[in-house]
């Protein structure tokens, strides 16, 4: 068990360890140490070693070198990236097994009754078995094994299992799911040391809201490997980054690191160039007055001082990757538009009535729990499903691009990365495509390889540069970033920002999502709600909603009983003002982002209606007809954001007027 009385005692350590797979070093005399308390990411770029160190610190493979320390008080949980499978148990078994000891005594407890009800007399029999049922009886209440299916089911339900899949085979879910029924085991078990690799590969956005709230609170230590940077933000105090064979650590969250890092790369570099001219002005020294008698010694001083500088490359910075779209016609204004569209999978029903349109420019995430319908959406906008009735009808002009989650099992195995890119665009040179590729970690031989030998990984980034050379002016993309690290998906980020397109994306990557969408359709089993604004607007609507859905269930007078003390009533007061300003902080940051969206936007409808009342706009034969279609769409968007205004300062108003 997680135990906060440990604190800042020494768990784990590992002193000069390291660790290589033939003539390749993944990491040298690395040293290490993980304290009670400590909430550590280990982050660094794909092939660095992060899983590699997981496992060492996990006991499952030994180091080449160096020693690790293990405090015999330690436990430790491991969540692996994929591969675990259970089977032969119904789900709520299988993950009851996680508290083998609450388990057994309550079989215990089960057979002791058995006994008891074939008993027919009393006797010496009846009473040890009546004493043994008092202990253990007692030892599971102690242990909370009575409150057993309560833990399971919190558990499970908060990873996004139904009450339905309780007692369902496990050898019936999928991967995804496997991995999340190995992740409730853990979380039950409540290791003092939790190594989790890649939690959120598998999750929706609601079980990773969930995930995140539940580890804030979890009182054990936390060393976690993932691409999600909103996720590492919420939880991590401390960052180790594993680059070039080396760690380097790191105080704060992974924001700060970032932040920290940059700043530190700019120093070394500078300390580097500054080395790089002593050497380089001291061999000239030298040089010039190396025969001359009178500066013998002032040569032989500045040698003996650069005798042991080494001078390293300097470290590489972030290149800016020249890319652009390739050329399209320009789309109609309504790119899709879909009408009580319904669609099942046999008996299963994964949406109903759905009526959604598509518009030019727009750039739509959909988001919502494993199971709603996200995918298969996508894959019916993208004309890669059928839908059982209703219309689907694509605008004028539309040329699209898909990638789906499998995108990368399709690509030909025998091909090279080199010749699929080439393959693909045919009249890019070959500064071109071998930019794009390093912007996906392919440079040097790896463009020669063959894509049998790529990981998981590497095939998911050629699927993403592949698909950014497709001329379309609509992209779907279904989980494009599952297996990208944070260089790659920065990389194919920046390039989505650039395009002038239509764009829709399904995921749950907060931070990926958050700077690219401007509207959400957020998709649930029971409906299809669409928000205006930002993924952060959208997510915090909507625990707004949830939490007035749960104060409806209280009682009016919670907190405010008779008989309630002075003290309480104060320090009930002092957290519903601490509740209001949480709400309204983020209320006024949309308030504020949305004024500076409509004074822009304002300014370019003046600019266009000043077009209109100047004759030189029809003198030079300009179209007036793409004016008028831009004045409208400048318009629409004006009315959006002075909805979104109106919206958000009623919220604040009702807020304010609150009692504290």
């Amino acid at each position: 068990m997680g135990d906060r009385r440990r604190m800042n005692e020494v768990m784990i350590s590992l002193d000069a360890v390291s660790k290589h797979y033939g003539p390749r070093v993944l990491f040298d005399s690395v040293s290490l140490r993980i304290e009670g308390g400590n909430r550590i990411a280990v982050v660094g770029r794909n092939g660095a070693g992060k899983t590699t160190l997981l496992r060492i610190l996990a006991g499952l493979i030994e180091p080449d070198g160096g020693t690790i320390h293990r405090d015999r008080y330690t436990t430790i949980g491991y969540l692996p990236q994929d591969g675990v499978r259970h089977s032969g148990h119904t789900v709520f078994e299988e993950t009851a097994q996680a508290l083998d000891d609450s388990h057994r005594l309550r079989r215990r407890i089960e057979v002791i009754g058995y006994a008891l009800d074939e008993c027919t007399a009393n006797g010496t029999a009846v009473d040890e078995l009546l004493e043994e049922l008092k202990k253990t009886q007692d030892r599971l209440e102690t242990s909370g094994g009575y409150a057993l299916e309560y833990r399971v089911e919190k558990i499970l339900f908060g990873l996004g299992f139904t009450a339905g899949d309780l007692e369902r085979m496990t050898d019936e879910f999928s991967g995804g799911w496997q991995m999340r029924l190995a992740m409730a085991k853990l979380l039950l078990q409540e290791p003092s040391l939790l190594l989790l690799d890649e939690p959120t590969n598998h999750l929706d956005i609601v079980s990773l809201e969930w995930l995140e709230s539940y580890l804030k609170a979890y009182r054990g230590a936390l060393l976690l490997v993932s691409h999600d940077s909103r996720f590492l933000d919420n939880l991590v105090s401390r960052t180790v980054e594993l680059c070039n064979g080396r760690v380097d650590i790191y105080r704060g969250n992974y924001s700060s690191y970032r932040r920290q890092r940059d700043e530190r790369r700019v120093a070394e570099n500078a300390a580097k160039e500054h080395r790089k001219r002593v050497v380089e002005e001291t061999l000239q020294f030298a040089e010039r007055f190396r025969y001359k008698a009178t500066k013998a010694k002032q040569v032989q001083s500045r040698l003996k001082r650069i005798k042991d500088m080494t001078v390293a490359a300097p470290v590489e910075k972030n290149r800016v990757i020249a890319f652009s779209f390739p050329e399209v016609p320009r789309s109609g204004r309504v790119v899709v538009d879909m009408r009580n569209v319904d669609k099942s999978y046999g008996s299963r029903r994964i949406f109903s009535d759905l009526t959604l349109t598509i518009e030019r420019g727009d750039r739509i995430a959909l988001m919502g729990a494993n199971g709603t319908g996200k995918s298969t959406l996508a894959r019916i906008i993208a004309g890669e499903e059928t839908y059982d009735t209703g219309t689907v009808t694509w605008g004028h002009n539309v040329s699209m691009a898909f990638y789906s989650q499998h995108q990368a099992d399709i690509l030909p195995p025998q091909s090279t990365v080199w010749e699929i890119m080439a393959a693909r665009a045919p009249e890019r040179t070959q500064t071109e495509l071998r930019t794009l590729l390093g912007s996906f970690l392919f440079s040097g031989d790896d463009v020669d390889k063959p894509v049998s030998v790529l990981s998981g990984g590497e095939k998911s980034r050629l699927a993403i540069a592949c698909l950014l050379l497709i001329p379309a002016n609509l992209f779907v993309l279904d989980e494009p970033t599952n297996h990208l690290d944070e260089t790659a998906k920065k990389v194919l980020c920046d390039r989505l920002e650039d395009f002038h397109g239509t764009l829709l994306i399904a995921g749950h990557d907060r931070d990926f999502l958050a700077p690219l969408m401007k509207k959400v359709v957020m998709m649930s089993a029971e409906r299809i709600d669409i928000y205006y604004g930002t993924v952060d607007e959208c997510l915090e609507k909507q625990h707004r909603e949830q939490e007035a859905a749960a104060r409806r269930h209280l009682p009016s007078d919670l907190g405010t009983a008779p008989g309630s003390s002075e003290r309480e009533r104060k320090r009930r007061e002092a957290e519903r003002r601490q509740e209001r300003s949480r709400r309204l902080k983020p209320l006024y940051a949309s308030l504020q982002r949305i004024e500076e969206e409509i004074t822009l936007e304002e300014k370019r409808r003046e600019s266009i209606e000043a077009s209109f009342a100047d004759q030189s706009t029809y003198d030079k034969g300009n179209d007036v007809d793409e004016l008028s279609i831009e004045h409208a769409a400048s318009t629409r968007r004006l009315e959006e954001l002075y909805e979104r205004w109106a919206w958000c300062d009623e919220q604040i108003e009702t807020i304010k007027k609150t009692e504290p």
